[in-house]
């Protein structure tokens, strides 16, 4: 069984210091829900009040279309899984996942038996007499997420659980956590500062800059079309050109800039006259002065990665242009010091307000 989650108006102040301001969005039963967003922008501070462990200063949140105010998380049909897992380092793997079992009064042999279930589940059949010493880092992390699901929650809760760990093990668990969710069927709600992660696995992203929901949607939709200039930062890299809008025509919007013209999808908010950036990704970027926006860049460096090569190059008012190259074209690519054209299609660039 699973939840939906439903945030309206939700508010959280500390003191004068206001983590969260006027949030919602609504998480569908069995939905994979990733928050997004910098240190401090007050992601943790909504999965703690979803959970229940801090109150809403204003706002209502709903489990399974059930008001929780006044309800503690003993209450609630979730579970939390912490960036420090709080594994027993003296207790056995199938008493860790058992114990909120042995907190509700269930006899021993049922708790074993359920724990031996969920190890097979989590793929570590075999291993629960095991300490938790004993196991790798991404076994840790599944006995926590097994231990999550020991009490059947409909709403799992998840606090940027693989930030400890290595970048192969992080990506080995992304692809194992989005299985196992589709597996139980549990509504997730997850918590990350890594964009990639959020993309990789996620049904729906929500954005958040300084308590401010910026933004609810598809990984791809974020990604091509973000509706604020902090989405387009911080989801990917871009690259942002200043410039004042001239005209908007048929949904596209042209700004006039230190490189003459430049035309890309008009955001929501514009006006003609208005100052505003294009933001154009480095992939959409291409090495041919005949293009509808055309931008030369002294090339600094490029950095190999594997797949494809990163050029930095530096444009006339001294910024920075980055453009991604395939490693299959690598052999045509710019020379450092010399400089290089590139140009990109409206349809690849989008026109927000600045600021």
């Amino acid at each position: 069984m699973s939840q939906s989650v439903e945030l309206h108006h939700i508010g959280m102040a500390f003191g004068q210091t206001r983590a969260v301001s006027d949030v919602s969005f609504t998480v569908g039963g069995g939905e994979f829900f990733s928050i997004l967003g910098p240190s401090g922008c007050g992601k943790t501070t909504i999965l703690r009040m979803i959970a229940g462990f801090l109150e809403p200063t204003e706002g209502t949140i709903l489990i399974g279309g059930r008001d929780m105010r006044g309800l503690g998380p003993d209450q609630r049909l979730t579970a939390m899984i912490f960036q420090s897992l709080a594994l027993f380092p003296l207790m056995p793997v199938w008493e860790n996942i058992a114990f909120g079992l042995e907190a509700r009064g269930v006899a021993k042999r049922t708790r074993k038996a359920k724990a031996e279930e969920l190890l097979k589940l989590v793929a570590l059949e075999g291993l629960g007499n095991r300490m938790p010493g004993e196991l790798s880092g991404g076994q840790r992390q599944r006995v926590a997420i097994a231990r999550a699901l020991a009490v059947e929650p409909q709403v799992l809760l998840l606090d940027e659980p693989l930030s400890a760990l290595d970048l192969k093990l992080r990506q080995r668990m992304r692809a194992e956590l989005r299985a196992l969710q589709k597996r139980t069927g549990v509504t997730f709600i997850y918590i990350t500062h890594d964009q990639s992660e959020a993309l990789a696995m996620s049904d729906r992203v929500a954005v958040m800059s300084a308590g401010v929901l910026q933004q609810v949607g598809a990984p791809r939709e974020l990604y091509d079309n973000p509706a604020t200039p902090f989405v387009a930062r911080f989801v990917g890299e871009t690259n942002a050109i200043p410039g004042k809008v001239t005209a908007i025509d048929d949904g596209i919007a042209t700004i006039e800039s230190a490189y003459g013209p430049l035309r890309g999808r008009a955001g929501n908010g514009l006006s003609v006259s208005m100052a505003a950036k294009l933001y154009v990704r480095p992939e959409a970027l291409e090495q041919r002065p005949d293009g509808d926006g055309y931008l030369r860049a002294a090339i600094e460096r490029i950095d190999f990665e594997g797949a494809f090569a990163l050029a930095h190059g530096r444009l006339p008012d001294g910024s920075m242009l980055i453009a991604s190259i395939p490693s299959t074209e690598l052999a045509g690519a710019p020379s450092i010091g010399a400089p290089a054209d590139f140009s990109f299609r409206p349809a690849n660039a989008v026109v927000l307000p600045d600021g």
